[in-house]
This record gives C-alpha cells, sequence and structure tokens, in this order.
C-alpha cells in the first residue's frame, strides 16, 4: 500500500507542469484576442535532442557507444526512428497566432554533427518548413556540439560566431567542452543574437564542477556587453542546457539573470522567466519527485513590454513554457510523467529525450 501511495504522489507531482501549462495558454490567448489589436506570434524553442548521434564510429571521438557495435547497439533502424521521434516532436509545437508553422527559431543541443541535423531537417514532419542549419564542430570530446535551426522565411543570419570557455577560467588548465554559438540576424524585421549554449554537466558533484558553469556565465555576460556595446539596439536572446537551475550561481550572479521583471531596469540586464517557474514545480527534467529546469531561455529587457517605460510595438516577451505534452512523458513505473527518453536503464524504449523542451512567445502587433 506504501509503495502505491508513493507512486500516486509522483505521479501527481509530475502532472503539476501540465496543469500549470494550460494557465500560461490562458493568459496569452487573452492578450491576443484583444479586439482593438492584431498581433502576430513568433516562437523561440531550445531543445536538447538527447544523444542524437549517427552510426559511425569516428575514430577520433569518444562515440563508440553509439555505433552498431557499441553498448547502445545504435544502428541504422534505431537512428531513423530516433530522427522521425525529433521530428514528430518538433511538428507538435504550435505557435497560436504565428505566420509560421510553429516555432521560427530553435537551439539544439546534444547532436553529433551537421549531418544529423540535414537528416533531420528532411523528415516528412517538418520538411516544408525548410529549416536551415547554423552549426560548428566544438572541441568536446565525444564530438557533441548545439546548432542553431531557423525558418528563413522569418530569420535572416547576419553574423555567426563562437565563444571558448577557457578564455574565462581562473586557472590556465584548458577544458574541452562545447563552444557557445552566437549567431546574430533579422527577425521580423528587427535586430536580434541568439546565443546557444550546453554548459558543462555535474559529472563529480554540482559543487565541484559549479566553476565550470560559472565560467560560462562569465562567458555569457561578456558577450551580451560586447553585443550591446557594437549595437545597443538589438534584442539579445540566451538559451540552452545550462546544467544549472536559475537560482544556481551560473545563471544568477555570473550571467546576472533576473528573478524579477522590476529588476531588469539597467541597460543590458536579463530576465529569467524560469526562475518562478521552478518555484511552481515545473522543470524540464526531474527523477523520483525533485525536478530541474536546466533547459532555460534568458532575454535582455529589449524584450519587456514596459521597458523605458513605454508600450513598444515591437517583437515584446509574452509568455515562457515548458513543452511537456503527454506524448513526452513516461506513464510507467517511477519515471511516470518525466520525460520519455530514448534509453532507459541501458534499453532502447524508442522514447523523445530526457529533457522537455522549451520555448518563449514573441508578439508584435501588427499596425
Amino acid at each position: 500500500m506504501m509503495k502505491k501511495a508513493l507512486l500516486m504522489a509522483l505521479a501527481l507531482v509530475a502532472l503539476l507542469p501540465a496543469l500549470a501549462w494550460g494557465q500560461e495558454q490562458e493568459a496569452t490567448d487573452s492578450v491576443l484576442n484583444q479586439p482593438e489589436r492584431r498581433y502576430t506570434m513568433y516562437g523561440v524553442m531550445f531543445y536538447n535532442l538527447e544523444n542524437l548521434f549517427d552510426t559511425i564510429n569516428n575514430n577520433g571521438k569518444r562515440d563508440f557507444e553509439f555505433s552498431p557495435n557499441g553498448a547502445r547497439q545504435w544502428n541504422g533502424t534505431k537512428y531513423w526512428q530516433k530522427q522521425h521521434n525529433m521530428a514528430y516532436a518538433i511538428s507538435q509545437m504550435e505557435v497560436k497566432g504565428s505566420p509560421a508553422d510553429g516555432p521560427v527559431i530553435i537551439g539544439v543541443s546534444e547532436i553529433e554533427n551537421i549531418t544529423v541535423l540535414e537528416d533531420l531537417v528532411r523528415q516528412p514532419e517538418i520538411k516544408d518548413r525548410r529549416y536551415r542549419i547554423v552549426h560548428h564542430d566544438s572541441p568536446d570530446p565525444r564530438g557533441i556540439d548545439v546548432a542553431f535551426l531557423y525558418n528563413p522565411r522569418f530569420f535572416k543570419v547576419l553574423n555567426v560566431t563562437t565563444q571558448n570557455i577557457n578564455n574565462y577560467l581562473e586557472s590556465d588548465e584548458p577544458k574541452l567542452t562545447r563552444e557557445q554559438l552566437t549567431v546574430t540576424g533579422m527577425l521580423a524585421g528587427e535586430k536580434v543574437s541568439l546565443m546557444i549554449n550546453h554548459w558543462p554537466s555535474r559529472l563529480g558533484g554540482e559543487e565541484q564542477s559549479s566553476y565550470l558553469r560559472e565560467a560560462c556565465g562569465r562567458m555569457a555576460r561578456a558577450t551580451i556587453d560586447s553585443l550591446l556595446r557594437d549595437d545597443p539596439n538589438q534584442g539579445i536572446i540566451f538559451m540552452g542546457d545550462l546544467n544549472d537551475d536559475p537560482q544556481n550561481k551560473s545563471c544568477s550572479e555570473a550571467l546576472g539573470a533576473k528573478k524579477e521583471i522590476k529588476d531588469c531596469t539597467e541597460p543590458g540586464s536579463c530576465f529569467n522567466p524560469w526562475w518562478n517557474m521552478l518555484n511552481r514545480g515545473i522543470g524540464t527534467l526531474g527523477y523520483k519527485g525533485n525536478w530541474n529546469l536546466f533547459d532555460q531561455i534568458i532575454f535582455s529587457n529589449y524584450f519587456l513590454r514596459n521597458y523605458e517605460g513605454k508600450d513598444k510595438p515591437t517583437l515584446t516577451f509574452s509568455r515562457a513554457e515548458v513543452l511537456n505534452r503527454k506524448f513526452l512523458r513516461g506513464d510507467e513505473g517511477d519515471r511516470q510523467g518525466y520525460p520519455l527518453r530514448t534509453y532507459s536503464g541501458g534499453v532502447f524504449v524508442n522514447g523523445y529525450s530526457d529533457h522537455f523542451p522549451t520555448m518563449i512567445y514573441l508578439v508584435k502587433e501588427i499596425k
């Protein structure tokens, strides 16, 4: 009886994000349905694709695990099923009030190379969106990178740069890890720079590895400041799997992302909408009743409605959402309600990812 009661309690905790999503949707509907105004909505999404590897064993990288003879027995059948699953998941993320079919921008992590992304955007579920790819090979030992997908009808790339953590470490010991990818372009006629990240993991312990993620936070803050010195009249969107929660030092101090909109008054200050969301029990990954919200999208006050004391006819933040759709959630055992991953206990279960995707919605009034 005690075990059954525990499972029921865990299931209830896991369902809380879905209940909260309904309240967020109602708030957005009230904005879009104002009869005296017309709005266009744009979705900006982030998704950790959980080890989207090809089946080729590259001897220069530690990816033997994801090969036909490796521990995962990663073959063509599993690879193409994984591709189908990820494309289906992206296809189901609708953006109400948008001229696009789904999100116009998607930052992704845990992808091996540009080839797996070329296969992804050609999947039948999303090929009509004609997503284009910005990718850069990073020095990560496993060969996993971050990348950027965009709908060319609504976003035009102007510039691409990368940033490396080693310039921000307090020691001289170099670290081989994912680099930050920064893409500047035009979204809905406005200049926007987007930064895609996958910060170092908590391997070895959260506290012991925190200094690496704090260095990444300093790197992100320096990049934001540099972009705004170059052009203060642009919006900045930072996203990624940070392996930290909003209240951790890497996000709250090194990056300086604020918990409340009212505190985002200084030029270049950034708002983190996920802080209060995690406090309400909403996360992107978790286990046995404990949620984390590592998959964050943080943005500069350029996108806040009352920035500089005025309602702006420019791109404006509407809401943030953890995309914890029912089909992305497990329905058995102690993983009930949590992300349905590709493998569980070393067994291929034909899931999606061990992270839920996240999205922010930007509205722009049609004049």
